[in-house]
């Protein structure tokens, strides 16, 4: 099934799909837009599976407990002047349970973006105070910024954020040039990042089976 908005970049934000609730599940979705793609409202329980993604300007974002899971994340040509942004976590309470996790998924640009050096690509931005962000098990083609995240503006607070890249591959996923942030952390024990496993997290292995959707559990083998 595919999902799209058709109103291109030159129509700022324009939401494809927006998801409230929870337990739930997207299998083989094409999700197509630019600025803001897919809109994970809010709930404690979402899943996305061999889906691809598409957008440029903070095109996942949202305040949901949400796992995007073998998927592919496209990322398009911007207009002239503007940098993508592929993440923009909105956790606006230090003790809720929701964040993006991209989890065993290929984060790669579209044809007519790959050759654009002056275009500058970021994983993701704090949309609000305690955003909270996971990429893991995936691959960053050589397109993602050195830096890998970027302040949404000035007044951003990286103090209390949380972005986390576990176990990642490909020529973008090099963590030696990232931010110097209090909140980013490169870690490397799988103990470390059980708690935003499908398992975990969302809870899935008690759901999921039940709408018929492949997924993993946990960490997948290396």
């Amino acid at each position: 099934m595919s999902i799209l908005n058709s109103a291109g970049p030159e129509g700022g934000q324009a939401v494809a799909l927006r998801t409230s609730g929870n337990h739930i599940a997207c299998l083989r979705c094409s999700i197509e837009g630019f600025q803001d793609t897919l809109y994970a409202h809010q709930g404690k329980s979402q899943f996305f599976y061999n889906c691809n993604i598409y957008g440029t300007i903070d095109f996942i974002f949202g305040d949901a407990a949400v796992i995007i899971q073998n998927s592919t994340i496209h990322v398009r040509r911007p207009l002239h002047g503007q940098q993508n942004v592929i993440t923009a976590d909105g956790r606006h309470l230090s003790d809720s349970n929701t964040a993006i996790v991209i989890h065993n998924c290929s984060i790669v640009p579209t044809p007519d973006l790959r050759n654009q050096s002056d275009v500058k690509t970021y994983l993701g931005r704090p949309w609000k105070k305690f955003s909270q962000t996971i990429i893991m098990q995936s691959y960053l083609d050589t397109f993602i910024d050195r830096e890998g995240w970027m302040k949404f503006d000035e007044s951003s607070d990286v103090t209390t954020l949380n972005y986390v890249e576990f176990w990642n591959s490909g020529p973008g996923s090099s963590t030696s040039g990232r931010v110097k942030w209090p909140g980013y952390h490169v870690l490397n024990n799988p103990k470390d990042v059980q708690n935003f496993t499908v398992e975990k997290f969302i809870n899935g292995s008690e759901w999921l089976p039940k709408l018929d959707v492949p997924y993993s559990s946990g960490l997948v083998s290396t």
